[in-house]
């Protein structure tokens, strides 16, 4: 007669519960790979993603196709990718906006920032620029806060809308300067930096690639950036934090795939990302495009977005910033 082994029958139930996926995520990437963008095409989000992506896709030998899915704050393809299957082959490109500024901003979101992702790598930091228009009587951050306290509630900041990084940017400044500004909203960052350029409004925390030309043909002036260190696109700039130490505000990105994704597959992505950011034509690129690269790890990039989260929480309820339903 024949006899079951109990140690056997464990053996093989264990193997069907642990040795497939194993052994899936060995053969990991099988197919192409959807990398989401949760914001239009032609945006900076968007070329680091293809930049990146380009180079993720040789060392992975799989294409991966970047997949805009533009909408609601974000929300719309960060909840795709919150949704999607957790097998390595739906991937988002994680941004400041949608897992740390927008979920203090409204009331309800679709998906849980940390608990819904699985954080894969940051791979850029963009510092903002400090601009004034050059009639300003100022040439340092000390300049601007000693002539702000002298004019409380009389000089004024653009932004490119309320809860924007640049309006955010602007109240935590005011907080770690405790200067008085007045916020003037604008519908994008081009009529912001034409009413600058015009004299309309004093200050504007901006893109670098979007302020510098103009800082360089003289029409802007240039006082600070926002980062933790000076950024190579404008090496000769200071940062905030060298008159206000801890101050950094930067605009990020990264790479994440679903809450439960193997850890293999997440491990296999990780270390492809750190080749890939290792390349000196993909930081020559980035570094262009106004960020600094770098790479960390999944637990060192989950722990950034919890911190980056509950920063932005103080300084929106602390500012008064209105939450949208």
């Amino acid at each position: 007669m024949f006899k079951v082994n109990p140690a056997l029958v464990l053996a093989i139930i264990a193997a069907a519960a642990g040795g497939f996926p194993a052994a899936h995520a060995q053969d990991y990437p099988a197919r192409p790979i959807r990398l989401v963008v949760p914001w239009p095409a032609g945006g900076v989000t968007d070329v680091v993603a293809r930049i990146v992506g380009q180079k993720l896709s040789a060392g992975l030998g799989q294409s991966i196709v970047v997949d805009n899915k533009a909408g609601a704050t974000g929300f719309i393809g960060t909840e795709f990718v919150a949704k999607a299957a957790p097998d390595g082959y739906t991937l988002l490109l994680i941004t400041a906006s949608t897992h740390a500024i927008s979920p203090n901003l409204f009331r309800k979101i679709p998906y849980d920032p940390l608990r819904d992702f699985e954080p894969i790598a940051q791979v850029t930091a963009a510092p903002t620029i400090l601009v004034t228009n050059p009639a300003l009587p100022v040439s340092t951050v000390a300049d601007l806060v000693k002539l702000a306290k002298a004019k409380p509630g009389q000089l004024n900041y653009a932004s490119f809308g309320n809860g924007s990084s640049a309006h955010l940017t602007a109240e935590l400044f005011k907080q770690a300067t405790g200067t008085d500004l007045i916020h003037i909203p604008y519908k994008g960052a081009a009529p912001a930096i034409a009413d600058l350029m015009g004299g309309q409004v004093a200050i504007f925390f901006d893109s670098i690639p979007s302020a510098l030309p103009h800082v360089r043909t003289g029409k802007l002036k240039a006082l600070a950036v926002t980062g933790r260190a000076r950024t190579p696109a404008a090496a000769d700039v200071p940062t905030i934090a060298e008159t206000y130490p801890g101050f950094e505000v930067t605009v990020w990105q990264g790479f994440g795939a679903p809450a439960g994704t193997p850890r293999a597959i997440v491990s296999r992505l990780h270390a492809e990302l750190v080749a890939v950011m290792a390349m000196t034509d993909v930081k020559d690129k980035l570094v262009n495009l106004g960020a600094d690269p770098l790479c960390t790890n999944p637990q060192e990039f989950r722990a950034h977005i919890a911190r980056e989260k509950d920063k932005w929480a103080a300084v929106v309820k602390s500012s008064g910033v209105p939450i949208a339903d």
